[in-house]
């Protein structure tokens, strides 16, 4: 487990090209037959990434929370972005294809994640305090509704799905979600908002090797950029605008914790005050 400290804003805005990504930008969650953890001070959410090939994979954090297990106090929104997989949680067993998602609740032990025949899946989470205990849900990516957004004229079509909210699957304070791109479009989202309520993070997925998401972050007058490539997250605190273009179209995991569960709670930031 990587610890990272919260960041001033006062602070970002004095980074260097190399502090802004180490403390960010999170280069390399997916390494096979390992358990990859960043504990972010930013609403303590948990970000990782699991790669099992030969054996299954625990979901375990040692010591690291000072807690009997992972989910003694928490919960969690895990993605499979890789071949078929499965979550197993006690004695019942998950099987996720390419992108579905697996919500589970406060309270559950035993928690492993597996491949399936050929191997090849790649499991990303997202952990975040919880108070309540919430049933296990699967949802499905192909039998997800999704909100069609963006215009050709602004670069920035895109279907949007929201996944764990508080019109589906339900949780105590995480909400997840995809966001994938059509050809020809690049913007993820501009005009630029921020959330003070809670923090965000974004996965970026499905570009080639010599493409690359511009990220554009800090505050709304004092924006800076991370040069993301793929399978390679992002930490935007609440203070942070969060809005990418990308040299190619793509697709992105977008997850929030914090204060407020309503997804629309935004400060939208009007293109003249972008600095």
């Amino acid at each position: 487990m990587e610890n990272r400290y919260s960041v001033h804003p006062e602070q970002a805005k004095r980074f260097t090209t190399a502090e802004l990504r180490e403390h960010f930008l999170i280069e390399s969650l997916f390494v096979e037959n390992k358990l990859n953890m960043v504990y972010s001070h930013e609403d303590r959410v948990v970000i990782g990434g699991a790669v099992p090939v030969k054996e299954s994979i625990a979901l375990d954090a040692g010591d690291f929370l000072k807690t009997d297990y992972f989910l003694e106090r928490r919960e969690i929104g895990i993605v499979n972005v890789g071949k078929p997989g499965a979550v197993k949680v006690g004695d019942e067993e998950y099987v996720l294809e390419h992108k579905d998602f697996l919500y589970i609740g406060l309270g559950n032990k035993d928690v492993s994640f597996s491949s399936l025949n050929e191997g090849g899946a790649k499991f990303y989470f997202i952990s975040a305090t919880a108070h309540q205990k919430y049933p296990v849900q699967k949802a499905s990516l192909s039998e997800l509704p999704y909100d069609h957004l963006g215009e050709e004229a602004s670069s920035n079509v895109r279907n949007l799905y929201k996944v764990i909210h508080a019109d589906g699957i339900q949780s105590c304070q995480l909400m997840m979600g995809i966001t994938f791109l059509e050809p020809n479009n690049t913007w993820n989202t501009m005009p630029a908002h921020v959330h003070d309520r809670r923090m965000e993070a974004y996965l970026y997925l499905d570009l080639a090797e010599d493409a690359k998401v511009f990220h554009f972050m800090g505050e709304p007058t004092e924006t800076r950029h991370l040069v993301v490539g793929n399978e390679q997250a992002v930490i935007s605190p609440a203070w942070s605008v969060h809005s990418g273009s990308g040299t190619s179209n793509y697709c992105f995991i977008w997850a929030m914790a914090g204060e407020n569960y309503t997804f629309k709670d935004m400060d939208a930031v009007p293109m003249n005050v972008i600095r």
